[in-house]
C-alpha cells in the first residue's frame, strides 16, 4: 500500500465562464466506481437542460483505476485534460464533473482543452486537498479501571483513538504508523503495567 495518498477535502462547486459557455465542475471524495458513477448521474440530474457532463475520476491509492469522457465533446477535449489535471495535481479517490451551458460561441479544440482541464485545477485550489496517511488498525483490550486514563494518555500522545467499546472488558480502537508499533506495545505495557492486551489487524487511512 502507499504510505499517504491526497484527496478533495470536500464536495463542492467552482464555476468559471469563457465566452459565455458556462463550465461547472463538481468535485466529490469516491471510494468506489459504483460512488463515482453515482455522483456522475446526480450532477446529470441537477443539470438536465446542459448540454455536456464530462467526466474523470482517479482511484487508488496508487491511481491504479482511472476514467475519464467527453460526453459529445470533440474526442481527447473535455474528459482527458481533466484527467490529466486530476493526475497531475496527484489527487486519489476523487471524481470531477463538469457541465457545460454552451454559449453560441465555439472555443475550438485548444480553448476547450484549457477550459475543462483548467476549471478542474481551480476548482482543486477553491476546494483545497487533504492527505490521508496509511496506518495499522490495532484494538488495545484494558480494564475498566485504566480504561479512561489509558484513552486520556493516548488522545495526550497524539494516537488516532477510532472506537471505544466498553464491555466485560473496554476495547479501544486506534489507528498507528506501521513504524510505530514495536514503539506503541512497549509504552502500552509500560503505562498499564503489563495488563492491556494488544492486537493488531488491517490497514487503512485517515487524516495525517
Amino acid at each position: 500500500m502507499q504510505e499517504q495518498y491526497r484527496t478533495v477535502a470536500h464536495e463542492g462547486v467552482h464555476e468559471i465562464e469563457i465566452s459565455k459557455s458556462r463550465f461547472i465542475c463538481a468535485l466529490a471524495p469516491a471510494a468506489t466506481e459504483e460512488e463515482a458513477q453515482a455522483f456522475i448521474a446526480r450532477i446529470r440530474k441537477e443539470h438536465p437542460t446542459a448540454r455536456h457532463h464530462c467526466f474523470a475520476y482517479v482511484l487508488g491509492a496508487d491511481g491504479s483505476v482511472q476514467k475519464a469522457s467527453d460526453d459529445g465533446e470533440p474526442g481527447g477535449t473535455a474528459g482527458v485534460p481533466m484527467l490529466q489535471m486530476l493526475v497531475r495535481r496527484e489527487v486519489r479517490y476523487v471524481v470531477a464533473v463538469v457541465t457545460r451551458y454552451f454559449g453560441g460561441i465555439k472555443l475550438g479544440a485548444g480553448g476547450l482543452i484549457r477550459a475543462y482541464g483548467g476549471v478542474v485545477g481551480e476548482a482543486l485550489d477553491t476546494l483545497g486537498t487533504v492527505t490521508r496517511q496509511r496506518f495499522r488498525l490495532a484494538t488495545v483490550t484494558v480494564d475498566h479501571q485504566r480504561a479512561g486514563k489509558l484513552e486520556n494518555d493516548l488522545r495526550a500522545t497524539g494516537r488516532a483513538v477510532r472506537e471505544v467499546n466498553y464491555g466485560a472488558d473496554v476495547r479501544i480502537e486506534v489507528g498507528l504508523p506501521e513504524a510505530d508499533v514495536p514503539g506503541f506495545r512497549a509504552w502500552l505495557a509500560d503505562i498499564t503495567a503489563g495488563t492491556a492486551r494488544l492486537e493488531l489487524g488491517g490497514e487503512a487511512y485517515g487524516d495525517a
